[in-house]
């Protein structure tokens, strides 16, 4: 039943395609305006994907995948190039909805509202993120839970669902880096009674002190990939200097071909308009030679 109030709710949010993935135009005081409509319905399992070129390029390797985001209930743009594609698309988005900033801009508007639960981060991260946030906003914490870094058994599944529902939170804050924190949302959509999950990603890391952020000037300015790229070289190299730029490309063939369709469609339409209105002007010149003494200016 929940699926079907949110595919009509989100429905209300402009999107664009972006190589086969549904990116939406929404801003951050939006976002969270939806995330307590949803808390308020008391529906399960909605989703929010946190999403920049990175998602994508994920998406247009792995169809699975690609299917997981475009279920979810907002795939917010987390990546100025996002921002730059929705302005192509007619969407003037001022900024990207960049998940630490978001978790900021949700503790302390609502304080201590809702219970929050931390599934995701190295051992201990989820914990100081809790608390760090605790001490700044006073929210409640329902939980923590910091997963192994390999694939769980089925009896550890089920310990995770039975904690989770056991902590009753209106928020599962979920850390697990794309596109892992997708893929397990999708999957404990249904097994958890939790009315909102959020993957956020590095957010546990840098709203928790463990990891530096990008200054505010290159993060704003699309060049956040640059900072992380020298800070973590060897596990990101592939991804910065590969696999995006690939994507970009494949992006630009996206648009180039979409404003050559376009331009196909007006002249198909112009030469129409033009068919159409030279038959009109034929038409009257017989239905006026038919008459006797009739002329026709033209």
């Amino acid at each position: 039943m929940h699926k079907m109030t949110a595919l009509r709710q989100a429905s209300s949010i402009p999107d664009f395609q972006v190589l086969g993935v549904r990116v939406h135009a929404i801003q951050i005081p939006e976002t969270i305006a939806r995330i307590e409509q949803w808390i308020a319905s008391r529906e399960n399992g909605h989703y929010v994907a946190f999403t920049g070129m990175h998602g994508v390029t994920e998406a247009r390797r792995d169809a699975r995948f690609r299917h997981i985001l475009n279920t979810a209930d907002l795939v917010v743009p987390d990546g100025m190039p996002l921002v730059w594609l929705s302005r192509w698309h007619n969407h003037p988005l001022r900024r990207r909805v960049y998940g630490p900033e978001l978790m900021q801009a949700f503790c302390e508007k609502t304080r201590s509202q809702y219970r929050h639960f931390f599934y995701g981060g190295d051992s201990g991260v989820a914990n100081d993120l809790a608390q760090t946030l605790r001490r700044q906003y006073g929210i409640v914490v329902a939980g923590t839970y910091a997963p192994p870094f390999r694939p769980l058994s089925l009896i550890e599944e089920n310990e995770i669902v039975a904690c989770v529902n056991a902590a009753a939170p209106d928020l599962l804050w979920v850390g697990l880096s794309t596109p892992k924190q997708e893929r397990w949302m999708f999957e404990y959509r249904e097994k958890l009674t939790v009315p909102v999950m959020l993957g956020v990603g590095a957010a546990f890391d840098l709203n928790s002190g463990k990891l530096r952020q990008a200054p505010a000037w290159m993060r704003e300015n699309g060049l956040e990939w640059l900072f992380r790229l020298l800070i973590e070289p060897r596990r990101l190299w592939k991804r910065y200097l590969v696999a995006i730029p690939t994507s970009m490309w494949n992006v630009f063939l996206e648009l180039l071909h979409g404003r050559k369709t376009e331009q196909t469609i007006n002249e198909k339409y112009k030469i129409g308009e033009s068919l159409s209105r030279n038959s009109s002007i034929a038409r009257s010149k017989e239905e006026v030679s038919a008459k006797p003494g009739a002329t026709l200016n033209e």
